[in-house]
């Protein structure tokens, strides 16, 4: 959303969702910006089939580009593979995986991912991680691999958070507030994070900002040790620069990860950063957080960790410090943009067009 935001009405764009009913991401397109949802469009998930690579093909043949994103949107380009004559420029982007792959690729998805992504004029990825499987896992060729770090627009983060944007959350100076960002889903393992802040002999409060399936489970965690009353759950909310800086760290505890947003929105609100050591993550934050990034991924190296930070106000505030000019430094939106920007353009071989 942040690119076609980004292009304004230097581009029209048609969504294809393999999830038509899970459009809340919507809201965030800007007005002025040219677009629709696809209600003709042939389904992109279903038992491969020459029909229905077919029917995609021919669908794409009515855009100059299409770019497709992860795993639910491979048969677009494995449609170009198949049935290519006339068919645009595809770029397909990862940016990392479900809980049915955090444990390990699937040696199937893997093969699928070779054979199509052959037909791909580009294949974007945001860490090093990920970069490092596109070329030794799915064997592509570097030239057809592109790097691009995630990107925000720092300079929001750097106001006094809304005392009023987190729904039930009030800020007591006497308590270490330790935030979350993610969608309740398996694969971040929020029930661990919960286990993890129980232990602590600090005063807290414990807010998890999303939605998702998990919620029960969450909130069953924070019952069975107790601190349900120490726990905010106000579901997903708009403009994270609105609240993030009510936060004194945030705190991680995915099973898979490769270089979360929510991470460099931290970074750029002041924030330490309390996570396993999963994907780009140690090369994200600045050097002086590398000490609270465990090894292991378990409840007591987390709450350890985050008991080291509740009692050193002057620590947090250094390495949140550190941080922030790291996320200014490298992970603005604008660098990501221009190098995005750039890229499609060369796709369909009309440098500027999007300039």
């Amino acid at each position: 959303m942040r690119l076609m935001n980004a292009f304004g009405d230097r581009a029209r764009h048609v969504i294809v969702s393999a999830m038509p009913d899970r459009m809340g991401a919507r809201a965030r397109i800007q007005k002025g910006v040219r677009y629709e949802i696809a209600q003709d469009a042939p389904p992109l998930t279903g038992r491969p089939s020459v029909a229905r690579y077919e029917a995609i093909a021919r669908y794409m043949r009515g855009f100059d580009l299409v770019l497709t994103y992860n795993w639910g949107a491979i048969d677009g380009v494995m449609a170009k593979r198949v049935f290519g004559r006339g068919t645009p420029p595809v770029v397909h982007h990862e940016d990392g995986f479900n809980e049915d792959e955090a444990n390990g690729l699937k040696r199937e998805r893997n093969l699928y991912r070779r054979l199509a992504l052959g037909a791909a004029a580009a294949l974007v990825v945001p860490s090093r991680a990920l970069e490092t499987i596109a070329l030794e896992t799915w064997k592509q060729p570097r030239a057809r691999v592109h790097r691009i770090a995630n990107g925000i627009a720092t300079a929001l983060y750097a106001g006094k958070p809304d005392a009023k944007a987190i729904p039930g959350f009030v800020r007591d100076e006497r308590e270490l507030v330790i935030g979350s960002v993610a969608g309740l889903r398996a694969v971040k393992d929020l029930p661990l994070l919960v286990r993890a802040v129980g232990g602590l002999s600090a005063r807290f409060r414990l807010v998890i900002v999303g939605e998702g399936p998990e919620r029960a489970a969450i909130e069953q965690a924070a019952l069975a040790m107790g601190i349900d009353d120490r726990l905010v759950l106000p579901g997903f909310l708009e403009r994270p620069y609105h609240f993030i800086g009510h936060f004194d760290l945030l705190a991680l505890s995915s099973r898979s990860e490769q270089a979360p947003i929510a991470v460099l929105e931290a970074m750029a609100a002041g924030l330490p950063i309390v996570s396993p050591r999963l994907g780009d993550i140690p090369d994200m934050v600045a050097p002086e957080n590398l000490p609270f990034l465990p090894e292991h991924r378990s409840e007591l190296h987390l709450r350890d960790m985050m008991q080291a930070l509740a009692g050193d106000r002057e620590g947090r505030r250094r390495i949140g410090a550190a941080n922030q000019a790291k996320a200014r430094a490298e992970y603005d939106e604008g660098a990501m943009i221009a190098r995005y920007t750039a890229l499609y353009a060369d796709a369909v071989g009309r440098p500027g067009c999007l300039d």
